[in-house]
């Protein structure tokens, strides 16, 4: 077919989907280039989009000493020798048993392993990448030689700009990854979440798949065409696009039985036999449809959740405990909630607070129905989680992200801090979650954070440089939002008379100083049941902190 032809099975490709009508992109600006990219200007043209690959590869900014196609002249006859490939033992930074063939000839098949094999001599600090055979496999369709694809590997690998975040390359940074997926799945993917938390004991597992969906499982057709953004847009692209797989996902098989005893082999099968329910424009469209967070936010997300693996000591790979199950049943006892409703409420947090353990701080039977004891054992925590349980047998809470000595900020004046992590629930009569208004409404703020349609992100006053380094969070204060309203940002606030939880145009709980009564607000427009009673009498309360 062209130059780039020599690693192709064309047998396999649907040589119907090329066209040779498109033969030069001249683009140049970034937001161009970023709609062509969506649109798949490229897609159906095997020449040209090996010359946009080229392109954009070589675009990216290097360590100075990055090792080119020279390079793998040199060493791949030291590495291999005359040995076939096939029979040399793969790093193990990779996952042997996962190498897509991607419609490769034999030869190419054989020249990924060998690059593999050269990139692991020339990347020694390369300790977990099981994207990289992917990422391989595919630039070989779009090369003249292995040389070449070897040079636009190492160009991706060795990417310097701390902006740009290509493929991962540790398991602190593959892990990290997993959770902050999680975390996404968990606001924008709740119904898909709520299936994964009933059928999996450990939902971090599964989500733990995601890198894998997209660089393993998702066909040919369907890679490349996310690859083409990729390489414009960056790693939120494969967010939105793992979102989206596991949005379709719970759409179609929604309702259906099981097709086999784990649920992370139904998704791995669904998304290998996509092109039976979803084609790679949907996926896409689908994808950017999701009005996700800013780049700087899920950099945030991402520096919060390897702190959090580093405080554990979670840095290489090993057996990883089971999170979902940190809720102990032999070291859980609470007046108000089961084992199971703990673990509910566990996998709603963000996930790396999903790795501690829970830990009783005040309960009203011990402790009195005193507000001053509250704050006194619930302040030096951060984050806590409220639980109540009223006289009428219901059931509510709020997960709440911010430490109650922030209240004295405000003097003696009642006002209003935490951050969009934040959220309030009900267990009893009906599980419902209700988010913090502002992160489940994104239109009520502007962050002057990145537009999905308007390319690169603004000028915004979020930088990790603001936040206090124990207190890593995406969802910033209110401070940080340009909010319609003072009461638009009401989360936590606390007094000597009283408690506030919620707020804004959502669900709240008002708690009267002697804990013994308190009365909640609704606002139908966005939740149709109310938190609980109108007007009620606490019959116990429990505070909860996180243990590591």
């Amino acid at each position: 077919m062209d130059e780039y032809s020599h690693f192709v099975d064309w047998d396999k490709m649907d040589v119907s989907a090329q066209s040779q009508d498109i033969k030069e992109l001249t683009c140049t600006d970034f937001h161009e280039l970023k709609q062509l990219a969506r649109q798949g200007y490229w897609a159906k043209n095997h020449s040209l989009r090996a010359k946009v690959y080229h392109k954009l590869i070589s675009n990216i900014p290097c360590r100075t000493v990055t090792p080119d196609a020279n390079v793998y002249r040199d060493i791949v006859v030291k590495i291999i020798g005359k040995r076939n490939s096939s029979s040399l033992p793969l790093p193990e930074f990779v996952d042997n048993s996962l190498i897509p063939t991607y419609c490769l000839n034999a030869e190419g098949v054989g020249a990924v392993r060998k690059i593999i094999l050269c990139i692991a001599n020339q990347f020694p600090d390369i300790s977990f990448c099981p994207a990289l055979p992917s990422v391989i496999a595919l630039l070989l369709h779009y090369s003249k030689d292995e040389a070449e694809c070897f040079e636009q590997v190492c160009r991706i690998l060795a990417c310097n700009d701390p902006s740009k975040r290509l493929i991962d390359q540790t398991f602190l940074a593959f892990e990290s990854s997993c959770m902050t997926f999680g975390d996404l799945v968990n606001k924008y993917c709740q119904a898909a979440h709520k299936l994964m938390v009933a059928v999996s004991e450990d939902v971090l597992e599964v989500y733990s798949d995601w890198q894998r969906w997209l660089f393993g499982e998702l066909p040919m057709a369907y890679i490349a065409r996310v690859f083409d953004v990729f390489l414009v847009e960056g790693y939120k692209v494969l967010y939105r696009v793992a979102l989206a797989l596991l949005k379709f996902f719970h759409k179609v098989r929604a309702g259906q039985p099981m097709e086999s005893d784990s649920i992370q082999q139904d998704i791995r099968a669904f998304v290998r036999d996509i092109a039976k329910s979803v084609s790679p424009e949907r996926l896409l469209e689908k994808a950017f449809a999701i009005r996700l967070f800013s780049r700087k936010e899920i950099q945030l997300l991402q520096m919060a959740n390897e702190k959090a693996l580093q405080q554990k000591g979670i840095t290489v790979k090993q057996k990883r405990q089971n999170v979902h199950l940190a809720v102990h049943a032999e070291n859980f006892k609470s007046e108000i909630v089961s084992v199971k409703e703990m673990r509910d409420i566990w996998s709603w947090i963000p996930e790396r607070f999903a790795l501690c353990q829970p830990l009783l701080l005040f309960t009203t039977l011990e402790h009195g129905c005193s507000l001053s004891r509250f704050y006194s054992h619930s302040e030096g925590h951060e984050p806590t989680l409220l639980l109540i349980k009223t006289t009428a047998k219901e059931v509510c809470g709020a997960y709440l992200s911010t430490d109650w000595s922030e209240r004295r900020r405000g003097g003696n004046k009642l006002s209003f801090f935490g951050t969009g992590e934040c959220f309030v629930f009900r267990l009893q009569p009906e599980v419902e979650r209700y988010e913090w208004v502002i992160i489940k409404h994104p239109e009520l703020a502007s962050t002057g954070s990145e537009t999905e349609n308007h390319g690169e992100p603004a000028s915004s006053t979020l930088s990790s440089s603001s936040i206090p380094s124990d207190r890593l969070s995406p969802f910033l204060a209110a401070r940080h939002f340009n909010l319609p309203s003072k009461t638009a940002s009401m989360f936590m606030a606390g007094s000597s008379e009283c408690i506030i939880v919620g707020g804004g145009d959502g669900q709240a709980l008002y708690l009267d100083a002697d804990l013994n009564h308190g009365r909640t607000s609704h606002c139908n427009t966005f939740n149709n049941q109310p938190l609980c009673s109108e007007s009620f009498q606490i019959s116990i309360l429990e505070v909860w902190g996180f243990r590591d």
